[in-house]
């Protein structure tokens, strides 16, 4: 089931694109990281998903509903954190949160009910005779999202979850957002922290002067912009021996005192015949393993790419 689908999306502030022909599919139970510079578009896409700002040109539809014709129905359907919080800052977490429930037409049981779980999953409950203003950055960020949470949207769109969080607070929403994942939800998740994004997401989308210019899960991107995947085998002894017993497939990248690298499109199929040959060569492997790639690695040279090309679009 398709939840977001957009289809040539386009922001135009005056004479300034800040979203161009942007065409996305979030299925439920996907989580979609939006990357990029500031600047790049991120949120005003994610603005234009929760039907706050109206598109220049192209359509979006949220839950099956339009962001133009139907803007309180994708109102009812989103969850939206932001990174401008709104916050009243004189009132207590429970007030605040009965207040945006009562828009959702929630009932006053299922709001007090929701809001004492949700305060406890993200250790709020002791913090409950607090007035907003007395909350630290990382406590309003998510009382925010515990906030976006209240009604159970189908989308959620949250825009930098764990930006002041400390690394306890951030490492429990991560496992949150996670666990949030289901068969009747999609999320997107627009971030900096590319280990973030690694980590939660299904599809990578990166966006550069307000146009997607890669789109993928982070293995394809990998394979795309990388190259094939890059093995590194660690022997007991020197490396020479080793050499002298690899397949003729292989074409070695970098090598060391007992260790090389190989790049290679079949490591399923290749692999098997290193090791064999090293055992009847009579050569101690220590270790075989896959070099890990950082979607850093495919952001950096994405954007670069992109900033050499300016029309260059994934």
């Amino acid at each position: 089931m398709v939840l977001i689908e957009t289809h040539d999306l386009t922001k135009h502030f005056g004479t300034l694109a800040a979203v161009e022909g942007v065409s996305l599919r979030v299925e439920a139970g996907e989580i979609l990281a939006l990357l990029g510079p500031n600047g790049a578009g991120k949120t005003t896409t994610i603005r234009m998903l929760a039907s706050i700002l109206r598109p220049t040109r192209g359509t979006a539809q949220i839950n099956g509903f339009d962001v133009v014709q139907e803007p309180i129905e994708v109102r009812r359907s989103v969850g939206f954190l932001t990174e401008h919080h709104g916050l009243y800052t004189r009132m207590r977490p429970q007030e605040y949160l009965e207040f945006f429930g009562s828009t959702h037409k929630l009932a006053t049981n299922v709001i007090r009910e929701r809001t004492v779980d949700l305060l406890a999953q993200y250790g709020l409950s002791e913090a409950s005779e607090l007035r907003l203003g007395q909350f630290s950055k990382g406590m309003r960020q998510k009382l925010i999202l515990i906030r976006a949470l209240l009604h159970d949207p189908a989308v959620l769109l949250l825009d930098e979850p764990t930006s002041a969080m400390d690394p306890s607070s951030a490492h429990m929403v991560r496992e949150s957002i996670s666990g949030l994942r289901s068969a009747n939800r999609a999320i997107v998740v627009c971030t900096h922290n590319l280990n973030e994004a690694e980590m939660l997401a299904d599809t990578i989308a990166i966006i550069l002067r307000g146009r997607i210019i890669a789109l993928g899960t982070p293995k394809e991107l990998k394979q795309k912009l990388l190259g094939d995947p890059v093995m590194e085998l660690r022997l007991a002894g020197s490396l020479d021996g080793g050499l002298r017993c690899l397949p003729p497939e292989i074409k070695t990248l970098d090598t060391g005192k007992n260790w090389l690298r190989y790049q290679v499109a079949q490591p399923e199929i290749v692999n098997p015949k290193v090791l064999q040959a090293m055992t009847e060569a009579g050569v101690k492997v220590v270790t075989l393993s896959e070099v890990e790639r950082s979607l850093e690695d495919v952001y950096l040279q994405v954007i670069a790419e992109g900033e050499n090309n300016p029309g260059r679009e994934g």
